[in-house]
């Protein structure tokens, strides 16, 4: 075990929120210093992230930066950590989107800004160490942790009904993990063992899969979020505020499609093949019931929040194809959705900040006043339709290339929501940008300032790479998807095999 890199970002963002805490002073200079102070820390923390970017090794299929220390040893649960090609990118897009999430919040949050910064920093850590955890208690501990900030987030400094859709939020997502911490147990008690890659080798009976399969299901389906389980995400988007929908949007979605990676397709495979009709169902259900929700909302955030529903609906069909294309589609929308989607919440954010409305109504001809804000409002928009050359297109394009091999219907139904995507997008594009500036507070509103330039930018560059040179990121889990595909289909043969035997 070389210098525990990943331990060091999981937990510097918690040095960061002790410091904030150790402030004293009058309310404003506590606030000035929680702000530069969470800045600083999440930048430090993005700046660690890089090094094990630059440093991964993209050929192996295996674990990582690996750190390994004993917890309960009684109990075979040990403190492990590691990244492989899949959840390396995963940690990056965290310690990518906590920095812009503290600088879009800056004028915005004027109340409680010092337990905001907390809040937030342990948000990171949570998210991280979610994504780095090798051990299945310690990747439970840092999956439910997630939802004590968020819930707090949205709960303190949300909207109007933030109480409602802060506890709507926290009972539908615990109600499903209680069922995973069920299923965690019996693993445990079947393996021996909490270890993750472990536990990937280890053969569950057909039996066993099944319930274990159910139980994964009831906790990831609501994180997605995937039909019908997905309605406390429009009510949490609309009431969470800016930076708190882009971590939502962002990170916390794939959380769920994470899980189903990581967890129930390789360490489940004949329940995950029993169960993928009914997946494909509930997806597409997803992709073509949300994108016509989608249209007939008012609100720019319920929209936008419709949208991240049917773009996951797509994720679920391309991860449960069992082929390299669709996995990598499924992988690669993840990514690029939590670009994206981010964005176009900050964008939302922007007039939300001036004008105190999200509704769509309420605007219309900002492109004669705002020329940068239409600017970055139309790329974004284009890349979540899934325009060539931007991040949205090539997840995809990969999703149906692998969705075609399992059924052309599924591939049909499943790019639906393409179609339906541009219609609602371009729809919220035109009634916000384009038309006759009449309304006399608009007159006056300003285009984006510095602060919000060094938001976005960042967000347009990778939505631009991502599109033209999807190889860089790609390149990452190839390994990784190669071996698990191959794993997939040697589990399915034997099993075939053995049925072949006992006939």
């Amino acid at each position: 075990m070389g210098f525990p890199l990943l331990s060091l970002i999981t937990w510097l963002p918690m040095v960061g929120a002790a410091i904030i805490l150790s402030i004293r002073g009058d309310e404003k200079t506590v606030a000035s210093n929680a702000r530069w102070t969470a800045l600083w820390t999440t930048l430090i923390v993005l700046i660690v992230s890089l090094v094990i970017w630059v440093k991964f090794d993209r050929t192996s299929a295996g674990f990582q930066f690996v750190e390994n220390v004993p917890w309960l040893p009684e109990y075979k649960v040990g403190y492990k950590m590691g990244v492989d090609g899949i959840s390396v990118l995963f940690v990056l897009l965290s310690t990518v989107l906590t920095p812009i999430c503290i600088l879009a919040s800056w004028e915005s949050i004027q109340t409680k800004v010092r337990e905001y910064m907390v809040a937030f920093l342990i948000l990171e850590t949570m998210m991280v160490g979610m994504f780095c955890a090798m051990d299945f208690i310690v990747f439970y501990m840092f999956f439910e942790a997630v939802l004590i900030p968020m819930y707090l987030i949205i709960g303190v400094w949300g909207g109007p009904r933030r109480v409602y859709a802060a506890v709507k939020f926290f009972l539908f997502t615990l109600t499903g993990s209680v069922l995973m911490l069920l299923a965690l147990l019996a693993m445990w008690v079947q393996a021996g063992t909490t270890d993750i890659p472990t536990l990937m080798h280890t053969s569950f009976s057909a039996g066993m899969q099944t319930w274990l399969f159910l139980a994964f299901f009831a906790s990831f389906a609501v994180k997605v979020p995937m039909w019908p389980v997905h309605t406390w995400l429009p009510d949490a988007h609309v009431e969470a505020p800016t930076a708190g929908s882009v971590i939502l949007a962002g990170v916390l979605l794939k959380m769920g499609a994470y899980g189903f990676i990581r967890f129930s397709i390789p360490m489940l495979p004949l329940a995950s093949a029993q169960f993928a009709p009914f997946i494909y169902t509930l997806s597409v259900v997803a992709v073509i019931y949300t994108s016509l929700v989608a249209l007939a909302q008012e609100d720019m955030k319920k929209l936008i929040a419709y949208s991240s529903v049917a773009h996951m609906g797509v994720v679920t069909i391309g991860l449960f194809t069992f082929n390299e294309q669709g996995i990598q589609g499924g992988l690669f929308m993840m990514l690029s959705h939590g670009v994206v989607s981010a964005a176009l919440f900050l964008i939302v954010g922007v007039v939300y900040d001036r004008i105190h409305s999200r509704e769509i109504a309420r605007y219309g001809g900002l492109a004669d006043r705002m020329p940068g804000y239409a600017f970055a409002f139309m790329l974004f928009a284009m890349a979540s339709v899934g325009l060539p050359g931007t991040a949205g297109f090539v997840g995809e394009f990969l999703v149906i290339l692998g969705a075609l091999q399992v059924n052309f219907w599924l591939a049909i139904l499943g790019g639906a929501g393409m179609i339906l995507g541009a219609a609602y997008t371009l729809y919220l594009y035109r009634r916000v940008i384009f038309g006759r500036l009449t309304r006399e507070d608009l007159m006056h509103i300003m285009d984006l300032s510095p602060r919000e330039w060094a938001v976005f930018v960042p967000l347009i560059v990778l939505t631009m790479w991502m599109g033209i040179y999807p190889s860089s990121f790609t390149g990452f889990w190839d390994a990784s998807v190669a071996a698990m595909v191959k794993q997939h289909t040697a589990a399915l043969l034997e099993t075939t095999k053995l049925a072949g035997v006992m006939h």
